[in-house]
């Protein structure tokens, strides 16, 4: 076991030539926020372990049991941005482009990539978690994208896997913070298995077990089938079935507007549709916008493509101020009171959103060119 405060590897030994790598993000106390630490922790050692012949397979999880990764650390890049209002911080720059290079990393991994995502997967822990070759829910899981409510925009490659959802589920998963269960990630293609938190152990003793002989991919995915299929009486109701046809009706229009009044206008006791419902109305009108544009320009990009316009759009909402102001109010002063520019969606200046999807570099010389 080797720790770098940020990160707890631990390499478990297969045979005399062969290891897996279980890497723990190890900041409990935060739910696991995703720092700049971490970061510059995970991204050389996975190249390191793509590139070594004995690694078979990474199990990517994280300290305590109540979150996966519930976000990327944002408080810093809170301080960094008020420090230079209207600007283009470094280091939010630095942290975003490291972070899209982690992410995309990951979604083209050579080798199996366990995520095991129970309790909070939020934001940077989705970016995570989307992207893993086996990607593990439990009865605890609890996923969302909820940067609506901070001034920011569903990133950590959202533009690609968000479009992935049937009948503009990415939309409204976007638009309202909603958090999703289990059985919800399967039926979204979010997660990949199903698995009580507890069997976390049994996962890496047959790992340990087997001999891997055979393609990697392989044997994980027959491991994970087995253990699955002993608890899958266990899966939880999800949400979305649940909620099938009022999610067809609200998200039958193609427009923006009319989505969002759908959703706003909702009459029902439901408590899941009531916070996601609360969530689209206290939330960012800029972000709902943002929402919709890059859901609607993703459809026809690559994902290398999603990252890069990703990056670029995460450094203008740095300089815009809306992204600082959300996080003032939510985690800085805590007063839940954020002054956003507009009142509503119906009164965003297009102008605004178009600037912020202006590109900041010549494609020679983008950050992420190398994607």
């Amino acid at each position: 076991m080797t720790d770098n405060c940020a990160v707890i590897y631990t390499h478990h030994r297969i045979a005399d030539d062969k290891t897996f790598i279980q890497a723990t993000l190890n900041s409990e106390k935060s739910l696991n926020a995703l720092s700049q630490a971490m970061v510059d922790s995970l991204l050389p050692q996975l190249i390191a372990w793509q590139n070594d012949p004995s690694v078979v397979a990474v199990l990517l999880d994280s300290a305590g049991d109540k979150a996966f990764c519930a976000g990327g650390d944002i408080v810093q890049m809170y301080h960094e941005m008020a420090a230079q209002p209207g600007c283009a911080a470094p280091y939010v720059e630095d942290f975003f482009t490291k972070e899209y290079q982690l992410d995309y990393l990951i979604h083209t991994y050579s080798k199996p990539i366990i995520v095991w995502g129970n309790g909070f997967v939020m934001g940077g822990g989705l970016g995570l978690m989307a992207g893993a070759s086996h990607r593990v829910v439990t009865e605890n899981s609890r996923v969302a994208m909820p940067e609506v409510s901070i001034g920011l925009y569903p990133d950590v490659g959202g533009t690609y896997f968000l479009n992935k959802m049937p009948d503009q589920l990415g939309l409204f998963l976007g638009l309202t913070a909603a958090q999703i269960n289990a059985a919800d990630c399967l039926e979204v293609q979010l997660g990949d298995h199903f698995l009580l938190h507890q069997q976390k152990s049994q996962l890496i003793q047959l790992m340990t077990e087997h001999d891997f002989s055979g393609d990697a991919a392989t044997v994980v995915t027959a491991l994970l089938t087995q253990l699955g299929a002993r608890v899958i009486a266990e899966i939880p109701v999800g949400n979305i079935e649940a909620h099938r046809a009022t999610l067809t009706e609200i998200l039958s229009s193609d427009q923006l507007l009319d989505v969002v009044q759908a959703i706003t206008e909702l009459e029902t006791p439901d408590k899941w549709l009531l916070k996601a419902q609360k969530s689209l109305s206290r939330g960012s009108a800029i972000s709902a916008h943002i929402v919709a544009r890059q859901l609607s320009i993703g459809k026809k990009l690559t994902l290398a493509q999603c990252f890069q316009l990703e990056l670029s759009l995460s450094v203008r909402c740095g300089q815009l101020g809306e992204f600082a102001e959300g996080v003032r109010a939510l985690l800085i002063e805590k007063d839940n009171q954020p002054a956003w520019r507009f009142n509503t969606v119906a009164d965003v200046d297009n102008e605004i959103i178009d600037q912020l999807f202006s590109p900041i570099w010549r494609d020679e010389d983008h950050p992420l060119n190398a994607l």
